[in-house]
Formats: structure tokens, sequence, C-alpha cells
């Protein structure tokens, strides 16, 4: 879709608002909670996952990999878009303490309906509510048809605990038409995130798909961004957070290890916008 007008202003409004405020308010959440951080072996740690009438898939993927983590001490935050379908009922007979359902009460109109669109931002207001109910010192987040390794928890917080890292990332690996490959990390100053930079910049951090984030939960305070989508670039919530994380100082590390794995939903053969694209959603 062509950019607006006003889709130029709001963006470039909030680039503005990020860069002034984000870099220090990061700086205040350090002073109030980085002592916290020391000597705390086993943190709560609370999964965000966002859904919307998914519900099959909620329940055979993501939930699951969770539920058989090596790790113990986390929550499970699971957010329904104002879902129709049976997700709710299906949570709610889970017999696990650790899992908390919300249901958002109403859906209203957000951006164009189009399959970019939807990918670009569809799972923000769920997410932003989820990182609201959150309670835990770390966050981590999963798509609800997306499955963890059974050490992913346990693999994160032991190396972003090791580093003093802020915002860990790490691996994952993803199927396309049958073919499966492991996807590197993007480097924050490289072309993936800026089209100004040809050449990647091999000593800046480098950042994982979404379902391989672990990050304190002072870091919640950057929200993911509802304008997204009106962007000229980093349009997708994940790499426009990720981008405003590193311009925001936040220590950043990368585990070169695959946690995660992204698979084509039933009836599918592709993943992320592809899959949007073909489904016409």
């Amino acid at each position: 879709m062509k950019r607006t007008i006003s889709d130029k202003l709001i963006s470039g409004f909030n680039r503005f608002r990020f860069f002034m405020t984000e870099p220090v308010l990061l700086r205040i959440m350090r002073l109030k909670h980085e002592k916290s951080y020391q000597n705390d072996s086993n943190p709560l740690i609370s999964v965000c996952i966002p859904t919307y009438n998914r519900a099959k898939l909620l329940m055979e993927r993501a939930i699951p990999s969770v539920l058989s983590q090596s790790y113990k001490n986390f929550e499970l935050v699971i957010v329904g878009d104002h879902c129709t379908d049976e997700t709710e009922k299906l949570v709610s007979e889970i017999k696990d303490p650790r899992v908390r359902f919300y249901n958002i009460p109403k859906r209203g109109y957000r951006y164009p309906p189009t399959p970019e669109n939807h990918w670009f931002a569809g799972p923000v207001v769920a997410s932003n509510k989820a990182l609201e109910l959150a309670r835990g010192r770390w966050i981590s987040l999963l798509g609800d048809d997306d499955i963890w390794t059974e050490d992913h928890l346990e693999s994160l917080l032991n190396f972003a605990q090791k580093n003093n890292y802020e915002f860990v990332s790490a691996l994952v690996e993803e199927e396309r038409y049958g073919k499966k490959i492991v996807v590197p990390g993007m480097h924050a100053e490289g072309p993936y995130f800026n089209p100004n930079i040809k050449v990647e910049n091999k000593d800046s951090p480098q950042f994982g798909s979404i379902i391989t984030w672990l990050y304190r939960s002072h870091l919640s305070f950057m929200k993911y961004n509802s304008n997204c989508w009106r962007k000229s670039w980093n349009r997708p919530l994940d790499t426009d957070i990720m981008d405003r994380m590193y311009k925001a100082g936040a220590r950043i590390g990368f585990l070169d290890k695959v946690v995660g794995y992204v698979i084509p939903r039933l009836g599918e053969q592709t993943i992320g916008l592809e899959a949007y694209r073909a489904a016409g959603k």
C-alpha cells in the first residue's frame, strides 16, 4: 500500500518520541531494578502468547511446548484477541495454576485489512495486554502455532544471567515448502534493519526470531507499536521493537543455538507473510 501523509506524520512522530524517551526510560529502569537481578537464580518468567481463534493449534503446539520446559518457574499468560472459538473453554480445562487466560472484550478497527498489515501489526494489542498482565522478572514470547525446544527457557536464562544481558535471542529452525533451514541472527547495523546500510557490521548485536526472545521485565515499558504498519521500513511489530531496543541501549546477546521451530499450519506449505498472502488473509 502507498503510504499516506497521515502514515508519514504518525510514524515520524513516533520515531522522534521513541528516540527521545526510551533511552532515558531505560536508564531510569536500570537504576530502579538492576540490583534486584543480582543473585536471582530462579526468577519467575512470564511466557506471553497472543492468540486469535486458533484453539487447536494453541493446544497442540504452543501450550505443550511451554508446559514441558525443563525450567519450571514460569507463568503462562495467554491473551485472546477477542477469541470467539473454543479457546477460552479449552484453556480453562488445563489444570495447572501457572496458566492464565484473558480474552480482550472487543476487537475494533486497527488498520486497513490487508495480509501485510495483519502480519505487521495483528498481534500488537494482545501482546501489549500480555505485557500488562505479566508478573515475572523476565518476559518470553511465543506464537500460538510455534514450538520450543524443552530447554528453551533454561538455555536462554542461563545465557542471559551469565553475561548480564538484558535481552537475548537465539536461532530458530523454519520450514518452508518442505525445506528446513536454521535462520541466522540479523545484525542491528545492517540492511535488514536499515536499507541505507549495505554491509552488516558484524560487531553490532544480533537478533533472532521473536519466539526466541527472553528479556528483563524492566524493558517492558517498550510496548509494541500499534502504528508499525504505517512505517516505510521495520514495519513488523518485532523488527520495530528490536530496532528500538538497540537504539535505546539495551544490553543484547545472541545464543548460537536452535531453541524453537516455526512450521507451516495444517493445510499450508509455508510460514509468516508468505502464508498470509497465500491464504489471502
